[in-house]
């Protein structure tokens, strides 16, 4: 599955990853890119921005697309940690600040002011998004309730 995301022949990643971790992050990475893309254009799409229960309802929409993604289904929690654990420094950093980025964007499209804490805002989706590898041990049938209510807290704080 990697390396069809990646579009490269079987067993020649090597040539192109400096090892499977660089790999598997890349698609993870692509992944991601390709749900905040998206999350930006619905974003854009709600009439009132002020709205907490539809901005809440987008955010949720794109943790449970990448939740049914095949790529965190590879993975367990334990997994990620070895993965951030191997790979080089800089490129966890990177990913930190295109999180960064994102946010910024979200508070920009949401017409609020930023905040110097909006690095705590990209950390506070990381942790909703890492309890995704979590389900077993949060309980599976409530886990799109649990991020609704963790979700909705963060826009109305962003909204403050």
């Amino acid at each position: 599955m990697l390396v069809t995301r990646a579009h490269i022949p079987k067993g020649t990643f090597y040539l192109f990853y400096e090892s499977k971790e660089a790999l598997l992050f890349q698609a993870l990475l692509g992944l991601h890119e390709q749900i905040e893309t998206e999350l930006n254009t619905q974003i854009q799409q709600v009439e009132d921005k002020r709205d907490v229960e539809a901005v809440t309802a987008v955010i949720l929409f794109f943790f449970r697309k990448a939740d049914e993604s095949g790529m965190l289904r590879m993975m367990a929690a334990d997994e990620l940690t070895l993965l951030v654990q191997k790979l080089p420094k800089k490129m966890i950093m990177d990913h930190l600040e295109s999180d960064h980025d994102m946010i910024l964007t979200l508070f920009e499209q949401l017409a609020i002011s930023p905040k110097k804490e909006i690095a705590s805002y990209a950390a506070a989706f990381r942790s909703l998004f890492t309890t995704l590898l979590h389900k077993a041990e949060t309980g599976e049938t409530e886990t799109y309730d649990a991020l609704y209510l963790c979700i909705r807290g963060l826009v109305l704080q962003m909204m403050e």
